[in-house]
Order: structure tokens, then C-alpha cells, then sequence
């Protein structure tokens, strides 16, 4: 196994990630093939974060959380990807649905529902992704009408990540359409209520056990108490979510090219062709040194993003600092997830191809990284207006 550097890690985060690692590697890694294959929710393994405190390890102590940096989490989730991507989106995805709530709630919202989630008592979800507003916010068609002391909820989803298996969820809505994106606004809705449904569960490429699904709303009532922030307040609060969230997508993609990486290496040094270990192939060399460079660079760059966003703590407004450091990490970790996936495939040859071996499922699973949570191209759009040009 590739040896990882240290730098800049605590003695205590370090000890983290060892005991992640071990637990992943002893306890998850032995069930990411079936998980991969039935493309079952792994029940099973959200049991297991409970008990090791991972399903809010970065949330508030507080609110029943571990308490944890922004770094610390990266590097939970950084060691389950190397094993199981499924698996470590559920530590990701519970982040992402607790985040708009820990940004923009007031302490009743807070205290009412991230314990909950903390513990991971109720799985949480995310809704801002619409058939007509992906990249788009501005085509949120969901709407939220006013009535009295409620909101009435109508519209649809799609592409959410625990959907139909989550119970609270942040779900922004249009309340004044005239305005695009100044119209939207945010509301805490718990799923288990009359009006939500579940429309179509998606037969995905890769992180085949995180169900991905279609949320509908048909006349949702939801308290004004839920709302989050102001009316028109939405689009800004999904944006500072995601400014932290995306780090988690950019650990769970280096987690992903660091696994495939591994298995790489040791596969070249015990297969032998023409009497001698692939491992002594000059050319084969070449490209783990390539893969090696790719993983670690984007690393540094994750981890450099953790400390600068952590800095800037949950309340604060996102800086252009924080925004394009986000987006600089989910964008190189994931494009060097894709880039030594695919190597790694090539390097276990035919073996690389057939599901007896990770790397393939590595290679379906770090797609998505490319995509959800903002495409790649979009990530570049955001670094480019987020740099500093001397104020032009």
C-alpha cells in the first residue's frame, strides 16, 4: 500500500484516520462488491458510523455532533472511498443535508433538528436539482406559496441523493418567480408527511447502493418556522453550502484514486510477465510515478481547501477565497480520480475489466465525482470569476 504523507496532520487527526482506515478496511471493504452488485441501501454501514461517531463527525457538539474540522472530516471520508464509494457518500450526503441548516438556521431550527441527523437517527438530503435546473438554480419551478403561517410546497426534484430515505430535507423553492434566483428560498421539510412521494429510483452507473431518486411535492404544507433565513435568501444559502460541501466530493474522489492506486501497485508487483514482476516495467513505472503525483498534488490541494474554509467558519458570508479553493479541490480531485481510475484499469489488464477485481467499480464510482455537487465545467466557471484580477 502507497504510503501517505503526513504533513500537516495533528497526531490526533492522524490517529483518525488510522482508526477510519482500519475500520474501513476490516469492516466495509469486505461488503463494497455485494453492495456494488444488489445496489442495495447499506443499512448495515450507516449502523456502523453510528456507532465509530462518523455520521456527524464535523457537526457541533452541541447538537450532538463530534465537533470535528472540515480536515478531519475530508480524511473520514477520504479512507471509506478507498474501500467503497457508496459508503462514504453517506457520510457526505448527511453533511451536505445538515449544512444549509447549520449556515442560515436559528437556534430553535438547529436544536430541533440536527441532533437527529448527528446521530444519524434520520438520514438527511439536499434539494435544490430540478429536471429544469441543474447547473440553473434559476429554473427552480418548485414553488412555495405563502398561506397564513405555512407554506404550501409544489414541484419536484430529482437526482437527490437519500431520496426516499431521508427524513429531513432542506428544499429550495421559488416564492417569487419574477425574481430568478433573488426568489428562491429555503425551507427545512421532513419527508414522512402527507404531499411528499417518491417518483422514480435511478439505475445508476456507479455508487450503485446510495439511492438516488425523485422527490414530488403536491401541495406540502410547511410551517414559515421552517424557512430558513429570509424569503429570497435561497440561492445564497445553497451556494455557501456547497462552498463547504464540495471538499467532501473532492475527498471522496481522492479517496477513490488512492484505492485504485493501491490495488494498482500491488497487482505489479505480484503479477510477472515474461518471467519478470510488472513492477520492474519501465514504461508500467511511468505511470504510477504519473498516478502517484496526480493523487498527491490534488491531496495537498484538498487539504490546503479544508484549512481555508474551516477558517472562515459556518456563519461567515463565502469570500472569494473560500469559493474558488472549493471548487479548485472538487475539480483536480476529481478530474485525477477519472485520470487513475482508468490507469488503473489499464494496468490490471484484462483483470482490470472483470468485477473480480475493485478497480472497475473504482472507475464507475469516480464519474460521478466529475458531476454532482456542480460539473466540472461549471467548477471552472466558478474559479475563473472567484480569482482576483486586480478588480477588473
Amino acid at each position: 500500500m502507497t504510503n501517505l504523507t503526513t504533513f500537516g496532520l495533528s497526531d490526533e487527526q492522524q490517529m483518525f484516520r488510522e482508526t477510519v482506515g482500519r475500520m474501513a478496511q476490516e469492516k466495509i471493504a469486505p461488503r463494497a462488491a455485494d453492495i456494488d452488485e444488489s445496489g442495495d441501501f447499506p443499512w448495515d454501514i450507516v449502523e456502523l458510523f453510528r456507532e465509530y461517531g462518523l455520521m456527524g463527525v464535523a457537526m457541533p457538539e452541541e447538537y450532538g455532533g463530534g465537533g470535528a474540522d472540515l480536515l478531519t472530516f475530508c480524511i473520514a471520508v477520504e479512507e471509506v472511498a478507498k474501500v467503497c464509494a457508496t459508503s462514504s457518500l453517506i457520510i457526505a450526503a448527511q453533511h451536505l443535508g445538515a449544512m444549509p441548516i447549520l449556515i442560515a438556521g436559528n437556534k430553535e431550527q438547529k436544536q430541533r433538528y440536527l441532533p437527529a441527523v448527528a446521530q444519524g437517527d434520520r438520514l438527511s438530503a439536499f434539494g435544490l436539482t430540478e429536471p429544469e435546473a441543474g447547473s440553473d438554480a434559476g429554473g427552480t419551478k418548485t414553488r412555495a406559496v405563502r398561506d397564513g403561517d405555512e407554506y404550501v410546497l409544489t414541484g419536484s426534484k430529482v437526482f437527490i441523493t437519500n431520496g426516499g430515505l431521508a427524513k429531513t430535507m432542506v428544499v429550495f423553492a421559488s416564492t417569487d418567480p419574477s425574481l430568478g434566483t433573488r426568489g428562491i428560498s429555503a425551507f427545512i421539510v421532513e419527508l414522512d408527511q402527507p404531499g411528499v412521494s417518491v417518483g422514480r429510483i435511478e439505475n445508476k452507473m456507479g455508487i450503485r447502493g446510495s439511492q438516488t431518486a425523485q422527490l414530488l411535492f403536491d401541495n406540502v404544507r410547511v410551517k414559515a418556522s421552517n424557512r430558513l433565513g429570509q424569503e429570497g435568501e435561497g440561492f445564497k444559502i445553497a451556494m455557501r453550502t456547497l462552498d463547504r460541501t464540495r471538499p467532501g466530493i473532492a475527498a471522496q474522489a481522492l479517496g477513490i484514486a488512492q484505492g485504485a492506486l493501491d490495488v494498482a501497485v500491488d497487482y505489479l508487483y505480484q503479477r510477472q510477465q515474461f518471467g519478470t514482476p510488472l513492477s520492474q516495467f519501465e514504461g508500467l513505472q511511468f505511470m504510477v510515478a504519473d498516478m502517484q503525483t496526480q493523487v498527491e498534488a490534488s491531496r495537498q490541494l484538498l487539504y490546503r481547501a479544508a484549512e481555508i474554509i474551516e477558517s472562515a467558519g459556518f456563519e461567515s458570508h463565502a469570500t472569494p477565497e473560500v469559493t474558488r479553493y472549493s471548487a479548485m479541490a472538487k475539480l483536480m480531485c476529481s478530474d485525477t480520480a477519472m485520470r487513475v481510475t482508468t490507469d488503473a484499469v489499464q494496468l490490471l489488464g484484462g483483470y482490470g475489466y472483470i468485477r473480480d477485481y475493485p478497480v472497475e467499480r473504482m472507475m464507475r464510482d469516480a464519474k460521478i465525482t466529475q458531476i454532482y455537487e456542480g460539473t466540472n465545467q461549471i467548477q471552472r466557471l466558478v474559479i475563473f470569476r472567484n480569482m482576483n484580477h486586480g478588480g477588473v
